[in-house]
């Protein structure tokens, strides 16, 4: 695939900031869902996952972003509000997750679910990882945590029934859907 360029506004949604790909730039992608991709902000090198923004209302295309971690942001002397120029590549060379803490204790506690998941792909981290947090309560993602287990501990590798074109962050999502991008 060849690179992809485009300038775009970073905007804040809370106290995130983000970077929201336009719809063409999007289309140019492998994947509506999520994507790993690498490329450069303001010509300093990232590697990270697209997440799929789930907008299909009509007349709009769906397409990606991404939270710029602050070390990004700074080396490219950007935040919220400034025009930015990217390019970006996608990539078959998944990076790691981030383990929210509940996830590492819950993996930790059931060391035959620990062990398929170590013998599992990032890119089944990754589904893991979205899945549990895709939920709107403490209760509701206890009770996914619970299955997460139980799914692996039956040798089930990634989390069925979920749907990997939205958008599966509820901090900055509704109705998994990315919230307001009139920015």
């Amino acid at each position: 695939m060849s690179q992809i360029h485009f300038s775009t506004k970073l905007y804040k949604i809370h106290d995130w900031t983000i970077l929201h790909l336009p719809e063409d730039a999007s289309a140019m992608l492998p994947s509506r869902g999520m994507t790993m991709v690498k490329g450069t902000l303001n010509g300093v090198p990232f590697k990270t996952l697209l997440e799929p923004d789930g907008n299909y209302t009509p007349g709009k295309k769906p397409s990606h972003w991404f939270r710029p971690d602050e070390s990004l942001l700074r080396k490219a002397h950007a935040s919220a509000g400034d025009t930015v120029q990217v390019e970006l590549e996608s990539t078959k060379e998944w990076i790691e997750p981030e383990l929210p803490e509940d996830i590492k204790k819950a993996l930790e506690s059931s060391p035959k679910a620990y062990q398929l998941w170590n013998d599992t792909t990032p890119l089944a981290h990754w589904d893991w990882v979205r899945w549990v947090r895709a939920v709107k309560t403490q209760e509701t993602r206890q009770k996914h945590l619970e299955v997460m287990l139980d799914k692996l501990h039956k040798g089930m590798r990634r989390p069925c029934c979920f749907n990997r074109n939205m958008c599966s962050e509820p901090y900055v999502s509704h109705n998994w859907v990315l919230l307001s991008t009139n920015h």
